[in-house]
């Protein structure tokens, strides 16, 4: 197993800090706004303008890259970043917030995708299967260090700005001493939405409410918990609780969803996920520990969704189009992580916290009997033509071009 670090050990470090600083300012941005009195609509759009310039990072960067070069756009993504955090603790208008996170949301999307091409380059075909899966439970790791030292200092103060803004400058020390060649160009994101909605409907539609629901999520669950009554470390363990979730209950779903219809799967865990987003917004003085229990199927259900998707829109296209599928469903999810964090602020502001979880509520039910009336419309995918489900966790860092490059079944469509 050493071998598969000593290639890629910058590069996976400069992974780690990216995402703990991520992580970081993932959580502390929501609280301290909610600490400002803003609005739940308000930090929706500040949702909406990181998701917006996220996903035209993914399409921009690649075309700065071929010009300038891999390292000199890391350098200067990376300087946009620490740059964002710290303006962000100087300029504390809402307005102003929109444009700082987005600019964050572009410079986090080309500095992973320049991080992931070098990971790419590094790794052997043999080995991508172990070295995704490894970069994976990085992401993993990095993201849920970062939430955990929201309880390091007052999320008043500027002191949490600047150490997120320290932990991105210092992302590019182990690239920047990498003496790793530069890699290829990078991939450039194609959208056909046509050709997209006509390979599956269901993975059209589902795509676009993973998004919905994991870009609310992400943004406005901190101010749930915050608006609940919950304290710095209470919201850092249930953001993490959440995201244990995901990862134990990633392989038993996928699994499942490669021994039968997975459309069936999407049926039960949308379903799961409604009675679960019922459960949590009903709950009314429940303790913090069944609160993290619930957590942890909640995240069970948000998670492993985007990669059940996924495979099944694998599973109607042909093997050379994996890349190009999964790329398109890569946009749509950025439009509907762009929308979640909106829409959740706006059951918020008219229903109070508990608007967040009946949100994501209705959104599990449209997609519980979206997915049910589509198995009546098409048969099955039999089971030896189906790809086989590998784990994409949604956070940002997984989701890029570069990113699915990475995945092994890019390269069993290549081959």
């Amino acid at each position: 197993m050493l071998h598969l670090f000593r290639p890629v050990a910058g590069l996976l470090a400069s992974t780690l800090l990216l995402l703990t600083g991520i992580g970081l300012i993932g959580v502390l941005l929501p609280v301290r706004a909610s600490l400002e009195g803003w609005s739940p609509v308000v930090i929706g759009w500040i949702g909406f303008g990181y998701a917006l310039c996220f996903t035209a990072g993914c399409i921009v960067v690649p075309r700065l890259v071929l010009r300038v070069g891999h390292v000199r756009v890391y350098g200067v993504l990376a300087s946009v970043l620490a740059m964002s955090a710290l303006l962000h603790a100087l300029l504390v208008i809402p307005v102003a917030w929109i444009v700082f996170r987005g600019l964050a949301g572009f410079a986090l999307a080309g500095t992973y995708m320049i991080v992931e091409s070098w990971i790419n380059e590094k790794t052997s075909n043999e080995d991508r299967g172990k070295m995704y899966s490894i970069y994976m439970v990085t992401t993993m790791i990095g993201v849920m260090a970062g939430q955990f030292l929201l309880v390091s200092a007052d999320p008043a103060t500027t002191s949490l700005f600047m150490l997120a803004a320290l932990l991105f400058a210092a992302a590019v020390i182990p690239t920047g001493l990498s003496n790793a060649s530069s890699p290829k160009p990078l991939t450039e994101v194609s959208l056909n939405l046509g050709k997209l909605y006509r390979n599956s409907p269901l993975a059209f539609i589902g795509i676009v409410l993973t998004g919905v629901t994991f870009g609310a999520y992400m943004f406005q669950a901190p101010v749930y918990l915050q608006l609940s009554g919950f304290g710095e470390a209470k919201i850092a363990t249930a953001m993490a609780a959440a995201m244990v979730g995901g990862m134990v209950f990633q392989f038993p779903l996928g699994r499942i969803s490669d021994r039968t219809d997975r459309r069936r799967v999407i049926v039960v865990v949308s379903f799961a996920g409604l009675v679960l987003s019922v459960a949590i917004a009903t709950s009314t003085g429940i303790s913090f520990t069944a609160l993290i229990g619930l957590m942890v199927l909640f995240g069970g259900v948000l998670m492993p969704l985007y990669s059940i998707v996924t495979a099944h829109a694998n599973d109607h296209a042909d093997p050379d189009e994996f890349v190009e599928i999964s790329s398109g469903l890569l946009i749509l999810y950025g439009a509907g992580s762009m929308a979640g964090p909106v829409i959740a602020g706006g059951f918020m502001a008219i229903m109070g916290p508990t608007g967040f979880f009946v949100m994501m509520a209705v959104s599990y039910l449209i997609f519980a009997l979206y997915a049910a009336w589509r198995i009546s419309r098409r048969p099955g995918v039999p089971q030896d033509e189906m790809t086989e489900f590998t784990y994409s966790p949604p956070v940002s860092s997984a989701l890029t071009p570069e990113a699915i490059q990475l995945d092994p079944r890019a390269d069993e469509a290549a081959s």
